[in-house]
């Protein structure tokens, strides 16, 4: 094999690892992309490859949204309808097909966004990275638990510097990232350690890029309180959250935890999780 066909091969491998990986489906529909255009005489080019790459995974993503309750799994809103105060923080979520959830989680989720709706009127309730559509054990890189349709994050609610609240804000522009640095004296159980294979990014500097906007308390300290209270009722079991913070918005239950030293950060959104 050629020198150039050998990294092409290569290229296209690496490319396959990535697209499952981030999206579950991406890389099966790569590979059918390559074995459709080679039938065609002469080739597609690099433009009709990707045409036919994004329709193929357009269609392969419908297809996901249809099948996925055969595997236990219901997407949630991605989109403002006006039919719930629940939707993904961003149509990038669904168009990478991670907004899948069991219909347990659905229903606390959607509880959930029905609660800071009532408590604070004209508040939307943003979720995150959820779950693929397919197969328990199926990673959602980067997390390290995302596998089971159980597992919800969402996102801070945050409000202006004149304590405004911003409806459907984020501070970065995938809620995810933003970190909330600890006050001086609040519990910092990683401080001494220096893992070398860890997910706990600080991510430095990224911090000065993110807006200015600080957390709306209020909306944050309830959800969590939710969550560890009535949510119990929609079988809510577990939620991590970073112990600074929980310290910080003054609520403690045996149900929020913290994720450990080698997971991602927890101080720039709420996880979730439902019991089997």
């Amino acid at each position: 094999m050629s020198p150039k066909l050998k990294t092409k091969g290569l290229l296209a491998t690496a490319a396959v690892l990535v697209l499952t990986l981030l999206t579950q489906i991406g890389g099966v529909i790569l590979i059918l992309s390559f074995a459709l255009a080679r039938l065609r005489k002469g080739g597609v080019g690099a433009f009709g490859f990707l045409a036919l790459f994004v329709g193929l995974y357009t269609i392969g993503s419908g297809l996901s949204y249809a099948v996925a309750p055969l595997f236990g799994r219901v997407p949630l809103p991605c989109l403002d309808d006006g039919s719930s105060r629940l939707r993904m923080q961003s149509p990038l979520y669904c168009a990478l097909n991670r907004q899948y959830v069991s219909p347990k989680l659905q229903e606390a989720a959607t509880a959930l966004s029905q609660r800071m709706d009532q408590a604070f009127p004209g508040t939307t309730t943003l979720a995150l990275d959820a779950n693929f559509p397919f197969f328990d054990g199926f990673p959602l890189f980067p997390h390290l638990s995302h596998s089971d349709g159980r597992k919800l994050d969402v996102a801070f609610f945050y409000q202006d510097a004149d304590g405004r609240f911003l409806d459907q804000a984020t501070r970065s522009p995938i809620g995810y990232f933003a970190f909330e640095e600890p006050l001086p004296g609040s519990p910092l159980p990683c401080g001494n350690r220096q893992d070398l294979l860890t997910l706990r990014w600080d991510l430095a500097f990224l911090q000065p890029l993110w807006r200015p906007v600080p957390l709306e308390q209020g909306r944050t300290r309830e959800a969590l309180r939710w969550l560890s209270d009535e949510g119990r009722g929609f079988g809510v079991a577990k939620i991590f959250v970073e112990p600074h913070l929980a310290q910080r918005l003054g609520v403690e239950a045996d149900s929020i935890r913290f994720q450990g030293c080698r997971a991602a950060r927890h101080d720039d959104h709420i996880h979730m999780q439902v019991g089997k």
